[in-house]
């Protein structure tokens, strides 16, 4: 019996439609198989390179670091043992600065917002914006001619210290009882230190002043002669003021520096968060 050649035709070609059909199956499969493994892979990479932060996360996280040193530091490292300041050569009268040191001689325990300062006025404005503690310490020079307490007041935001240090200027509150005291801000009250003198002798009605906002804190001092003269009016000797001021402010920035000091910007690992 003679074949049909056009039957034969016919399924040879089905045969390679259904081949092409596989064929072209096959490379979508693949495809979709290398597209599958592409996201994958791309997924994993994510996950496994470090987290990164956004700019205002950045920035909250440094103002977590700045708002807890406070707690995290010792109170040796916040008020160090030396701190050193500089005698500008315009109070000198010289062609050179001189650099000295102030030496640490007392730290007081940490204590309400209230008992660190010198009113209850203050207090009272220090309560209103938040304040969670006061920290001092208590410096004098190299000669022991001049003392001052350098005081920290916690706020929970920099906004909240900026505010009371605007309601702790001298044009709103005053510190000391006589005449001439409005000349004095509600400040920082005086840390005692051993010796007769300093067991009597009321230095913050000599200068007393709200220092600077740094972050949340708020930095005071007040400063004075480091013996029992009685309170003299500081304008009259400008050389004196001059000099427990560069003392009282040296000591103020070094604090300031130390508590409120922009930290590295956040990376993973090692940041809170990651």
């Amino acid at each position: 019996m003679t074949a049909d050649p056009q039957a034969s035709g016919r399924r040879a070609s089905r045969g390679a439609h259904a081949l092409r059909g596989r064929r072209t199956a096959a490379v979508c499969a693949l495809a979709l198989g290398l597209a599958g493994f592409v996201i994958s892979a791309t997924g994993m990479a994510t996950q496994l390179l470090p987290r990164q932060f956004t700019a205002p996360q950045q920035q909250q996280i440094a103002n977590w670091e700045i708002s807890s040193r406070w707690q995290e530091l010792t109170a040796g490292q916040i008020f160090p043992a030396s701190v050193p300041y500089v005698l500008s050569a315009m109070i000198l009268q010289d062609a050179t600065p001189l650099n000295l040191d102030a030496m640490r001689i007392s730290i007081a325990p940490q204590s309400g917002c209230g008992a660190g300062v010198t009113t209850s006025a203050a207090a009272k404005v220090l309560r209103r914006d938040g304040c969670k503690a006061v920290l001092r310490a208590t410096y004098v020079d190299a000669t022991w001619s001049y003392v001052m307490t350098v005081g920290v007041a916690v706020l929970p935001s920099s906004a909240a210290a900026a505010q009371a240090g605007r309601s702790l200027s001298p044009t709103h509150l005053t510190a000391a009882d006589d005449a001439g005291s409005s000349e004095l801000s509600a400040g920082i009250l005086v840390v005692r230190y051993h010796g007769t003198a300093g067991a009597v002798y009321d230095y913050s009605r000599q200068i007393s002043e709200s220092y600077a906002v740094h972050g949340p804190y708020l930095i005071m001092y007040a400063a004075g002669y480091a013996d029992s003269r009685p309170r003299v009016p500081v304008a009259s000797d400008h050389y004196s003021y001059e000099e427990m001021d560069s003392l009282a402010q040296g000591v103020a920035a070094s604090v300031a520096n130390k508590l409120a000091a922009e930290p590295a910007p956040p990376h993973c690992p090692g940041t809170p968060g990651c």
